[in-house]
């Protein structure tokens, strides 16, 4: 199968700054391919560097084996599709689409043939003849779709192109765009900072920042597992509290947050000294203030956020720190105890409690191993 990416130690230098420090990527063929950061990380540089239109300082760019760094957009069989669709206003939609195959040798029927397809696969064929300028933003992005999808690429490069559209047509485009990848089998790399839509669409994910990758996975892995504290920020809502590992316990990371302990069985649990710990808002538990123990940190609603099927409720526990809680609006917990002063208590299980290390590496225990799962790079 066609359509394999490596990236290797590929650099780009603009002056005296590197947009893009040394990243090494595997995109298997056919895979969903999503590369997500602020702005400015290098997604777009490096992006624009497999397309052709940046040539690296260093570093190679294989395309099914073969390094085509130095090889001119045109000569690759790689097709970007752009936040602006550039369509030609007064061409009609399946003009539009043609266009790029004038420099092919085909004849008339079989140019209609693959229009008709392409416009097909993005449910567009009922508007051939309609002028671009006469489109919805949702449609115009359908043709420019079309337009990559009819020159049968190998890759198709996209450059945010659901970002000049409304949240709602957004996230139905996002389900389209997941299953019109799936149809066509090509290698998809997507460029986005919308941590939702690398979410929802992605096989995997690599997760820049500074011009490095700081984590490459599948999107369940990058959001329960992340391997670096500016991961676990990025990607969703986590909470991350300053901390001290101080020892194992049966298993366990032990860990001082100020003055209480908890317990800690994922991430870099082998690490002692100053770390970070996070625990995602969904699995902490409200329970009633008098419930006491292990694993639980008394506190006081600051504030209740209601979205529909969950509240977001805010918490600001004894020691200062504040903490978000996700509950489900399914009557398990009455609306009383998520009122703004109502005194509660959290529980952090521990299964879901991660260490990570921060910038300055924690030590390693003397005679044991980092966490069994994934370990931080510091």
């Amino acid at each position: 199968m066609e359509g394999e990416i490596r990236l290797e130690e590929l650099c780009k230098r603009f002056d005296d700054v590197t947009a893009v420090d040394g990243i090494d990527l595997e995109m298997p063929p056919g895979e969903f391919f999503t590369l997500l950061g602020p702005s400015g990380c290098g997604k777009t540089t490096t992006l624009r560097m497999i397309a052709g239109f940046e040539r690296p300082t260093s570093g190679r760019i294989l395309l099914d084996g073969t390094d085509v760094a130095r090889v001119p957009p045109h000569q690759r069989n790689v097709n970007t599709v752009f936040q602006s669709y550039a369509l030609f206003p007064h061409l009609d939609v399946a003009k539009n689409v043609a266009f790029g195959l004038k420099y092919h040798k085909l004849s008339k029927e079989e140019r209609a043939e693959r229009v008709g397809e392409a416009l097909e696969l993005v449910s567009m064929a009922d508007f051939a003849r309609r002028k671009a300028d006469q489109l919805s933003g949702g449609q115009q992005q359908r043709v420019a779709l079309a337009r990559a999808l009819v020159l049968r690429p190998r890759v198709l490069l996209l450059d945010e192109p659901l970002g000049a559209l409304d949240a709602q047509l957004r996230k139905n485009l996002q389900v389209e765009l997941k299953t019109l990848q799936t149809e066509v089998g090509i290698t998809f790399i997507f460029v986005t900072h919308d941590q939702s839509e690398a979410l929802t669409m992605s096989d995997r994910i690599a997760v820049m920042d500074r011009g490095r990758v700081e984590q490459a996975a599948s999107p369940k892995e990058i959001y329960e597992e992340p391997e670096t504290v500016f991961v676990a920020d990025f990607l969703g809502v986590s909470n991350l509290l300053s901390a001290t590992a101080v020892g194992p316990d049966g298993g366990a990371s032990t860990v001082r947050v100020g003055d209480r302990t908890l317990r800690a069985l994922q991430g870099a649990t082998g690490a002692r000294g100053d770390v970070k710990v996070m625990i995602r808002p969904e699995r902490i538990e409200i329970e009633p203030h008098s419930n006491t123990g292990e694993d639980r940190m008394p506190g006081m609603v600051e504030r209740s956020v209601f979205l529909g099927g969950a509240y977001e409720v805010h918490v600001r526990v004894l020691g200062g720190e504040l903490l978000k809680a996700m509950v489900p609006n399914d009557g398990g917990v009455a609306a009383a105890a998520l009122e703004p002063g109502a005194a509660v208590s959290l529980h952090l299980p521990p299964d879901a409690v991660r260490v990570l290390r921060t910038s300055e590496p924690a030590v390693e225990a003397e005679g044991e191993q980092p966490d069994a799962t994934k370990v931080a790079d510091g």
